[in-house]
């Protein structure tokens, strides 16, 4: 119930007030049924502002540490996901993995709308990073269709690091439904899944028009983190006295 309260009375109206968001492809979301909405992820505000645009319930796997957060920032955060019905994912661990695909699949099994954002993490640079397979699990396992989404302008709006947002141009593009019922059965055929994942991204790709980069941007990130400490801690190494 809440749910909807906060779609239709709360922050719906607000978001779109205040984004003004130009929707395109709404049509291509199913009407019923099954479905995967797979997007790229630019901004803590995607989570808000395609759900606003939506007339299905659609529910996001969400990473764990939204419900764990400390502090009464953290409650309130913890307490918005729980419920608007979004499902956190323990990110760590070999399971981690597994365990979203179980709870993708339980969503899609209710012939319901599942929203999942296939690179795994926030872009960090705004560019669209290589995705990760348990998208095409899901779709092979539920055999349920993929929508590709690209948000655009969200990053511009509140790129990481900023708390509130600022006002900018928004665009969710919504592309054809990808069908593929033409792997049917072939959902631990790692060459396989690597291909429909692929195909999934350069869907994406194409409705945003981002940057492309054929690495994890878990990966990407980690390593410029790693070399960013690297630097500070080189300035701070003291010198020697010559002589």
């Amino acid at each position: 119930m809440f749910y909807y309260v906060l779609k239709y009375v709360l922050l719906g109206p607000l978001l779109r007030l205040l984004f003004r968001p130009r929707i395109e492809g709404l049509e291509h979301i199913p009407a019923s049924g099954a479905a995967i909405v797979a997007g790229n992820h630019l901004s803590f505000s995607d989570h808000f502002l395609m759900p606003a645009v939506l007339k299905r319930r659609i529910t996001f796997l969400a990473k764990a540490e939204y419900f764990t957060g400390p502090g009464i920032k953290g409650r309130l955060t913890a307490a918005f996901f729980h419920s608007v019905g979004q499902i956190p994912v323990d990110r760590s661990g070999k399971e981690a993995g597994q365990a979203a695909i179980r709870e993708g699949l339980g969503v899609l099994a209710k012939d319901e709308l599942l929203g999942i954002y296939p690179e795994g993490t926030r872009s960090h640079d705004g560019r669209l990073y290589k995705g990760k397979v348990g998208v095409a699990v899901m779709a092979l396992r539920a055999q349920a269709p993929v929508v590709p989404c690209a948000m655009i302008g969200t990053f511009e709006a509140q790129p990481p690091g900023k708390v509130v947002p600022r006002l900018h141009p928004v665009v969710i593009r919504f592309g054809e439904p990808l069908d593929f019922s033409r792997y049917a059965g072939m959902e631990n055929e790692k060459a396989v899944l690597r291909a429909i994942t692929d195909e999934i991204m350069y869907a994406i790709l194409k409705l945003s028009g981002q940057e492309y980069v054929d690495r994890y941007a878990a990966v990407v990130k980690a390593e410029e983190e790693a070399a960013a400490k690297e630097r500070t801690a080189g300035r701070r190494r003291p010198r020697l006295p010559l002589g």
